[in-house]
This record gives C-alpha cells, structure tokens and sequence, in this order.
C-alpha cells in the first residue's frame, strides 16, 4: 500500500493520494510490512517514531518525491526577540514546548567527553548556520573570536542560555552580530532526534532522499546509549540514502548500541571501573542479550551528504556489524570545536566487524575515518581522504593532540582490517596504535602516528594494558581478549609521498616525542616499524621451543609482532624500513600531487605517471596477506571468499604487472570524486 503526505495539505486526510496525511508520524503510526510512504516537498517539524518494522522480503519505504525537498527538522523558528544591547537580543521561551526533554537544561555529557567543555544538547542558528555557545552572558555581549574553531570570523556570533524556573521559561540571549533575528530566520533545537524508533528491534526501514537537520542528541561514547537524528536503533536492515544530514549538536546518523540501564555510562557515573572494563562489560553483556549476525546490523548508508555535525557524521559501537557504508560525502564534521572527547570523526565506530567502507569521499573533519576496537574482518577500500587535520598552523600549538587529526585512525584492534586502494592527502595518514592491518595499493602522502604507542589505559606507575576483544571468524560471538603487541602489519604496492612540512605540524611533533599515547610523527613512509621482525625471523624465534622452559623464555609471546613490505614506491624523502628490501626510493623527484574543485567534481592533479612504474611484487590477493595473528582469520571478503587486488581505485582492472598505487593507469589530471 501507499501512503501519501503532504506538509501543504490544508487538513490532515487519510493518507490517499487525494487526501494526505499531513504529517510523517501519521503514515508512520499505520505503515506494514511492504507498505511505501511518499512524502511531498515542505518542511515537517516533527520527530517520526516508526512504529512497524518491515521485514527482508517486505520493507517499509519512506521516500521523499523530490530528493532533499522534504525536510525532517528537530528544530523551530522562534521569533519576538528583544534587544539588549548593541547586537545583543534575548527570547523568553515557555518550557512546555519541550515536553520531558529540555535541551536548554541538557548538558552534554558521557564516557570520553572532555566535562570542562560545558555545552547544552540545545543549539541556535541564524538562516541555519549555528551559533557557539558560551557559558556567561557577558561573552555574548562581548563575543571574542574563538581560536580553536575552524571558523573563527563567525565564532563571535554566540549565545547563552538560563532558566526563569518561577515562570517556567527558557530564557537565550544571542548576539547576531548586526542581523536583525525578526526579519532572519532563527531557530533552536527542540527535538532529541529527527526519525528514530524509541523502541528497539524496528527492522527493515528505507529512508530515502530526505533532508534532516537540526536535532538536539546526546553524546554517543560506545559504553552508553548512542543516539543520532536518524538511526536503526538496536535492529536490522536499514537503508539510509540520498539524504542530506546536517547539524545534528553530536552524531548525525547512528548504528549504534542499544540502552543498557545498569551499564550506561558507568565510568562517569559511577567511578569505580575504568571505562575499558565496562566496555568489555558492555561487549559480554550485549552477547547474552542477542547481539548476533541474525539479529543486529547489516545496514546500508550510502549516497548522503553528511555534514556539520557536533561529534560525529556516523557513530556506531556493536549495532553497525556486517554494514556497507557507500558513496557518501562526510565532511566539516566537529569543526565548531566545542564539543572534545575521544569519541569524534567524520565516522567513529567500535566493532566495525565485516564492515565495509567504500567510495566515500571524507574531508575537512578532525577526523577522518575512526575504527576503535574490533576493525575485524573491516574493509576500507576506494576512499578519497583529505584535509582531515588542523586547517591551519593557527591552532598548531604544542599540546593539542586532541585536534590534531588524520584520515584513518584504527585503534587496538587485532584486525583484519583491510585498508586498500584509497586516496590519503591529510599531514597525518594513519594513526596505528593497533595491529592486523593490511595496506595495499594506497595513494599516501601522509604519515603515521602512534605505530608502537597508545595502547595503555594511561596510568602512571602500573601497568594498564587494554585488552580487546577478537571474534569468531564473520560472526560476532568472541573468541578471544588480548592486549595489542604493534607489528602484523603489511604494506603492498603502495605509493609514499613526503611533501612539504607544515611548520605547525613540527612544533605539534617536538611537544609530543615523550607522549605514551601519539608521537604526532610528520615524515612519511613504513620506517616507523624499523626494527620489527620479519616473518623468518619471527619463527626462528620458536624453534626447539617446548612452551615449558624457563620464565624468561616466555617474553617472546608479547614481543612485536612480524611486518611484511613489498612493492612499495617512495617519493620526495619518504622512507621505507630498512627490511624492505625491493623498495623503490626516488628522494629528489619533485612529485606534484593537488587537489580541485570545478562544477562539484574533485580533480588529482599530478605528475606520477612520469615516475611511477610497475612494481615487482604483481597482483596482491587474499593468499598474499595471509591472516591477522590474533584471530587467526584472513583478510578476505565478508563470505569468508578470497580478496584479488585486480581492480583499481575506479574497479577498472589491472595488468598483471600493476602500478604501485590506486590507479590502474596513470595521467596528469584524474577525477576522484
């Protein structure tokens, strides 16, 4: 059946064509299994709960008529502001608008967010740029710029926020720098989120071609709760596409993990257990509670335009397994940057297992690509990465870690994660503070951080290892917990480029040489892992050995792990280890290697089809890489079938004998987006 609204309609019909409903919650509350919701142009301030889920055979469709033209916002226009002073205006605001969810009195807060940033899930926009909260008024009527945002020119536009409890109003004040808020448009946040069940287990929902904005969420660490303005909540076999998703105050689209009341935010809340132990608390917990291949994820987010969110464009712990996210655009994800904790990207995903990330293109976020704990059976693969890093050496200030930024970030996880054909252009790569990983056929001019550090909970004196899960071979039943050793990497055709150093990046560096958690290394190429084992010499190591000797014999188990590198191309003074030993090196070729912009479409420009050669080593597959040591599983397809690395970056096919890097074929200017 069909089901048709319409935010134009004069009156609220039936849902037939000739007489639609006038909102979506109203198709929402009666759609079944096969039924299609047509949602006309218009703008529908509403939160949608859908209330069935469809099935595998019969989903639920709800599409707009005319891509991004219906719009779902958590917000509402408020208008009589009053002036203050100077350009300073005030609104009272009556509270019941907001029913038992006030984001003016909301705070953000949870595991991993930094508490001394103080900020409300609420949020005000000007003609739908928001502003920056402050947390005195006198900063709002004498706003200065904020330094650590990307966008510092408009950082002056501020507000604040108080309560009148006598009149039971929510009282902002807000300095709009000039513009008159009664003849703009001015908005708040008002709802939590925009369409998302409130109750688990609704599976099977098409979203497609929307617009949703503007929602006042929570903060999403992987031991609460993770809420989004859009999201399957703890269920199976959404499709989010077309849509545009914009300025949701943290996570824009989550897959994320269900509410575990004893368990939900424990570490703040409760003190007593570090928030690693009740993450592997979370982890056992949701196993006995039917976190299974059968019943949670395998969704699809693809085609969206993902942007201008607080957190993260898509967070996900445990509810985002056996998931292709595709095609999409992520990008100005965080760039406010009043919201700071160890939970933020463009996408940041725990148990990413069997996941799949490809053709996305994901830029200017202060980080790009996330995968904390469990990156098993993970594939990045025809990526397009850049700009995910401080835009400028105005926040280069030694100490900033935090916003320091990379393209791709996997973090204690045993693998394996597959990380191939992608284009990487930020100053800093990959940061790997990790093992299981697999590099192939890579564009990278960056480098990489935190190879051999980060994988301690951070004491001072005892040791504190993180032990993390590893995973029966495409399921999500555990196997295993271990801590990281560094090393059972591979590094396969790929091409290193080292260009420029920014002065900024190398005051971040000299501060941070003796830091246990990130180096902020700016030199590129794989001699970050000089000294690891090869896999000889790793074996040799064991032999004779009966696992009964002497205690100090024992100390081979938690040496580094062996790495593997071959066929890789170097350029402009990057460096490949010393193990290395069919390593092209070219250190005074002059690379060029930029990116455009014309009429929406991304352009590489560069010379190396002048430099770049085909390499040694052939065709990589599946028997090439072997397996992660940990799991003991390959770095294969999700079906358990073997990977060849026979298409390139556009799935064109490659020669027998390939070119180091993404590219089948090589020329002056390519399109990649």
């Amino acid at each position: 059946m069909i089901y048709y609204v319409d935010a134009h309609a004069k009156r609220s019909g039936n849902g037939e064509k000739a007489y639609p409903f006038k909102w979506i919650q109203e198709a929402a509350n009666v759609a079944q299994p096969g039924d299609t919701v047509l949602v006309a142009p218009g703008i529908y301030r509403e939160y949608v709960d859908p209330k069935h889920a469809g099935t595998e055979n019969a989903r639920i469709e709800y599409r707009s008529t005319e891509k991004g033209a219906a719009v779902i916002t958590g917000a509402e226009i408020i208008r009589d502001w009053q002036k203050v002073e100077g350009n300073t205006y005030s609104v009272r605001i009556k509270n019941g608008i907001f029913g038992t969810y006030n984001p003016y009195t909301t705070r953000v807060e949870g595991d991993w967010y930094i508490a001394h940033y103080i900020a409300h899930t609420g949020e005000v926009y000007l003609n739908g740029k928001s502003l920056y909260e402050v947390t005195i008024i006198d900063k709002v009527l004498n706003p200065e710029p904020y330094v650590k945002s990307w966008d510092p020119e408009f950082s002056v536009y501020t507000w604040y926020t108080e309560q009148d409890e006598a009149a039971n109003e929510t009282i902002i004040y807000a300095n709009f720098q000039g513009a008159d808020p009664n003849k703009e448009t001015v908005e708040i946040n008002v709802r939590r989120n925009c369409f998302y069940p409130s109750r688990e287990g609704v599976g099977f929902i098409t979203l497609s071609g929307f617009t949703v904005c503007k929602a006042a969420t929570q903060w999403a660490p992987p031991t609460a709760y993770q809420e989004g303005m859009i999201g399957p909540h703890w269920s199976k076999g959404w499709i989010i596409e077309d849509c545009e998703v914009s300025d949701s105050k943290c996570s824009g689209i989550s897959l994320g993990k269900y509410l575990q009341p004893e368990n939900d935010n424990r570490w703040l809340f409760h003190k007593l257990k570090h928030g690693t132990q009740t993450e592997r608390d979370c982890i056992i917990q949701a196993q006995r509670e039917g976190w299974t291949k059968e019943n949670i994820g395998s969704h699809i987010i693809r085609r969206c335009n993902i942007h201008d969110c607080g957190q993260t464009g898509i967070v996900g712990h445990l509810g985002g397994v056996f998931s292709i996210i595709e095609d999409n655009h992520i990008h100005h994800i965080n760039n406010k940057q009043n919201l700071a904790g160890a939970e933020i990207g463009g996408i940041k995903m725990h148990a990413a297992i069997d996941v799949i990330y490809r053709r996305n293109h994901i830029h200017h976020c202060t980080r790009g690509l996330w995968l904390d704990w469990q990156a098993q059976g993970t594939r990045v693969t025809q990526n397009l990465f850049h700009d995910n890093t401080l835009p400028d050496d105005r926040n280069a200030n030694p100490g900033c870690a935090d916003g320091l930024g990379e393209d791709i970030f996997i973090e204690v996880s045993h693998g394996p994660t597959l990380v191939d054909n992608n284009i990487l252009l930020s100053d800093h790569a990959l940061k790997l503070p990790t093992q299981g990983v697999a590099l192939v056929h890579n564009l990278i001019a960056g480098s990489f951080t935190a190879v051999g550090l980060g994988v301690d909970n951070g004491s001072g004196k005892i040791p504190c290892p993180r032990y993390t899960p590893y995973h029966m071979p495409h399921r999500t039943e555990i196997a295993g917990f271990m801590t990281i050793l560094h090393g059972d990497m591979r590094f396969y055709n790929n091409i290193f480029i080292q260009r420029d150093i920014r002065p900024g990046m190398m005051s971040i560096f000299e501060s941070m040489k003796e830091s246990p958690w990130s180096d902020g290394n700016p030199y590129v190429g794989t001699f970050k892992y000089e000294g690891y084992p090869d896999w000889d010499a790793y074996l040799a190591m064991f032999e004779g050995y009966c696992g009964m000797g002497a205690m100090g014999d024992r100390d081979k188990y938690y040496y580094k792990l062996p790495v593997w590198a071959a066929g890789n191309v170097y350029f402009g003074g990057a460096k490949p280890m010393s193990s290395e030993k069919d390593a092209k090196v070219d250190a005074d070729l002059a690379v060029k290697i930029e990116l455009s912009e014309q009429d929406g479409h991304t352009y590489l420009k560069t010379n190396l089809g002048e430099c770049v050669t085909a390499g040694v080593q052939g065709i990589i597959s599946t028997e090439t890489l072997g397996e992660a040591f940990e799991p003991e599983e390959k770095f294969e397809n999700p079906d358990g079938s073997p990977i060849v690395f026979d298409e390139d970056y556009f799935g064109q096919h490659r020669d027998v004998c390939p070119l180091a890097g993404p590219f089948a074929v090589l020329s002056g200017e390519i399109e990649v987006y």
